[in-house]
């Protein structure tokens, strides 16, 4: 009926006896019918996070790759870091409107549209509706490469390509007990960088980790490191168990070495079990205090060293912040960044915008041209008594 709220179940019903790759069609179609939208579009950030994409609902047809749209100091780039909905006037008496499209705090995109009329109560029905298109983009990128395709606004590589494929789907996540966010800038001929996280009942899995070397060889290596790294973990492995496998597969089948951080964090009581291999160290803000956490560093992955690797505690708070980071934060140009006094200015973002900061100020620092990949990632504590996503994370 229009005007009526979203009938969830015949709009995942609709969307499942669509083809996977007009996921906008199909909501599209649900708006005009109940609201009389117009125009309505899906945009979607590139894989440098420098320019949007817009893939328009007319029936199927392809993302318009020939016109990315700059997303810095736009109305864009103020809705994805607010994470709230914008409308205004369109200067022929209708409202447009643009709204975020985001499941468990991962900016999957935004939804614009027209309308010619609108109140309070339509404005919830269009973030109900690019809620619901969040999880549909989420289930039907599955079985089409066009969300793929379309964050690629530059020529990928084919080390870029395997190198992406080892990230994570969801740069960020949210939940009751931390909000972690992570990015990656390619190098110019790609580093070896990745980062993953997995969330089981009890304990949050992250891992940061640098493969020696440069183009497919560096991708290679990588490819071997996270899946003996996942193979691990998925067996139930603990972060000291889950190096002694990364580190017995490099020798066996790998041709180089790679330095990592892993690190298993107890949801219920915030204590991180860690092993650093050969890796930088994470820096910890605290009560306003950045600091450098002080870890033994054992030797990287790959080399035939006499003494075990070891593993160590790190007590999380209430409030924390956590940053991990691969060298190529650090490395020549990168160098001139000061890190530190960045994260403590950063503070008060959200993990996804504060990753967007310092990798930006990077890239800026280098002039674009990165000699290695530069990779963060960043993890707010909440403890178990902190707030939800949908309150906010805990005062600092």
């Amino acid at each position: 009926m229009k005007g009526g709220d979203v009938e969830l179940g015949e709009l995942l019903a609709a969307a499942e006896g669509a083809p996977p790759g007009e996921s906008v069609d199909v909501v599209s179609r649900d708006l005009r019918k109940r609201l009389g939208a117009e125009g309505v579009s899906f945009l979607f950030v590139d894989l440098v996070g420098q320019r949007l994409v817009r893939l328009t609902a007319t029936g199927g047809e392809a993302a318009d790759l020939d016109d990315p749209i700059a997303l810095q100091n736009s109305v864009y780039d103020r809705v994805l870091q607010s994470q709230r909905q914008h409308v205004e006037a369109d200067g022929q008496g209708g409202r447009r409107v643009i709204t975020p499209v985001s499941n468990r705090g991962d900016c999957i995109g935004l939804l614009e549209l027209t309308l010619q009329s609108a109140d309070d109560t339509v404005f919830r029905q269009v973030r109900d509706a690019a809620h619901a298109l969040a999880y549909i983009i989420v289930t039907d990128r599955r079985f089409t490469d066009l969300y793929h395709l379309g964050r690629r606004t530059t020529e990928t590589s084919l080390a870029a390509e395997i190198q992406h494929q080892l990230l994570p789907s969801a740069p960020c996540c949210e939940a009751a007990q931390f909000t972690l966010a992570g990015g990656l800038i390619p190098a110019d001929d790609i580093g070896g960088d990745t980062y993953d996280y997995t969330l089981d009942r009890d304990t949050l899995h992250l891992s940061v980790t640098d493969a020696m070397g440069h183009d497919t060889n560096s991708a290679l290596l990588a490819t071997l490191l996270v899946g003996a790294l996942r193979r691990a973990r998925r067996s139930g492995c603990d972060a000291l168990a889950q190096a002694n496998h990364a580190h017995q597969a490099l020798l066996s089948h790998g041709r180089g070495l790679a330095t990592g951080q892993l690190l298993c964090v107890d949801l219920e009581t915030g204590l991180c079990e860690l092993v650093n291999a050969g890796h930088p160290r994470p820096m910890r803000l605290r009560d306003g205090t950045v600091e450098e956490v002080e870890l033994a560093v054992n030797l990287p992955f790959g080399v035939v060293a006499p003494s075990p690797y070891r593993l160590q505690e790190l007590q999380l708070r209430p409030g924390d912040r956590l940053v991990l980071l691969t060298d190529g934060m650090q490395d020549r140009g990168a160098a001139a960044v000061d890190l530190r006094a960045l994260v403590r200015d950063t503070s008060t973002l959200h993990p996804r915008e504060a990753v967007r900061s310092l990798t930006a100020a990077v890239l800026d620092a280098c002039h674009g041209n990165l000699k290695d990949d530069a990779t963060v990632l960043i993890l707010d504590w909440y403890g178990r008594r902190g707030s939800s996503p949908e309150t906010g994370p805990a005062p600092r």
